[in-house]
């Protein structure tokens, strides 16, 4: 159900793919498509995004059970131009290369038999990822685009790459040095953390009474969460996503033993990083436990929020405060 016990409507985690793409992806919520869209384009007004038109707003049910795909959010412009958006909660190590073939996959299949290339339109995609990616770079929003080496000027604008890193954002938020009300990006990507914080969720509405497509995003948000059957396909959704991630850090996990051994057996320092997997490891029990706290001590190193890491692995408040603890 999406109202708790003391009668108050329970939101879904808008980082869950299937919660975002409910929101920015569903016919009938364009304006906060482009919105968003606008934002992260940093559009001037002259060449601001009118209309945009969303090609996949339907769920696939086989998406949707499995574990290691993501609901992503294919949309064109009136200018033709092609966007994708995807969101990603585990860092599976494969991000660039991911985003490469999503993008050639969009900008390939606008060719038709017979038509000229002139006729391919430019392409963007768009990783919202909750995880640190670009060590180079304390920027949480980042652009790629195809440059020459020596004097980068650009080959061409039809690849357009964007990473949004929210740990960096949030670490930003909480320096002080982002502000929801001047930027429009910022807001709409503190839009995706305002469930797990009651302090940006109250900015934001305050700023929504002056804001009517983030008021509409609000009651799209607050409506779909009441939704009884939306909200089963959300948690069975949120499920997958937290089983795939558990299964990604005990692949990570079972790389770091392997290294131990081959470092041990050539007298290298590997064993002392295995070792260290080897603490991290110790006193967890077996089954949807040892997940749940795989997954917590994974959140937590990315920056995630106790409230929030409870929240999703269904640990309690205090065993996350000392997972946390044990981190530092």
């Amino acid at each position: 159900m999406a109202v708790g016990g003391d009668g108050v409507t329970r939101l879904m985690d808008l980082k869950i793919d299937f919660a975002f793409k409910q929101l920015f992806g569903k016919v009938g919520n364009e304006p906060i498509l482009l919105a968003f869209l606008n934002a992260a384009l940093q559009s001037t007004q002259e060449k601001r995004i009118m209309s945009v038109e969303i090609l996949n707003p339907e769920m696939q049910r086989e998406h949707m059970e499995d574990k290691a795909s993501v609901l992503d959010i294919h949309a064109r412009t009136e200018q033709g131009e092609h966007i994708n958006i995807e969101i990603q909660l585990a860092n599976k190590f494969d991000m660039e290369k991911r985003t490469l073939y999503y993008w050639s996959r969009i900008y390939s299949a606008q060719m038709q038999k017979g038509k000229p290339y002139t006729e391919l339109s430019k392409t963007i995609t768009m990783n919202i990822i909750n995880f640190h990616y670009l060590p180079q770079t304390e920027r949480y929003h980042t652009t790629f685009h195809l440059y020459e080496d020596h004097e980068t000027f650009v080959l061409t604008d039809m690849l357009e790459v964007h990473f949004m890193e929210m740990p960096k954002l949030m670490e930003k938020w909480r320096q002080g040095t982002v502000n929801p009300h001047e930027n429009a990006l910022v807001r709409w990507l503190l839009l995706l953390e305002a469930n797990d914080h009651e302090e940006i969720r109250k900015e934001l509405e305050a700023i929504a009474m002056k804001d009517p497509v983030m008021k509409q995003a609000f009651e799209e948000w607050e409506d779909m969460s009441r939704d009884m059957k939306k909200w089963a396909e959300y948690e069975s959704r949120r499920k997958a996503i937290l089983d795939e991630m558990a299964a990604v850090i005990e692949a990570r996990d079972r790389g770091f033993a392997e290294g131990r051994e081959e470092g041990r057996a050539v007298g290298r320092e590997e064993g002392r990083a295995e070792g260290r997997a080897e603490g991290r490891a110790e006193g967890l029990a077996e089954g949807e436990r040892q997940k749940a706290i795989e997954i917590a001590r994974e959140m937590l190193a990315e920056g995630d929020s106790p409230e929030r890491v409870a929240r999703l692995t269904k640990l309690s408040l205090e065993e996350i405060e000392k997972l946390k603890q044990q981190l530092h």
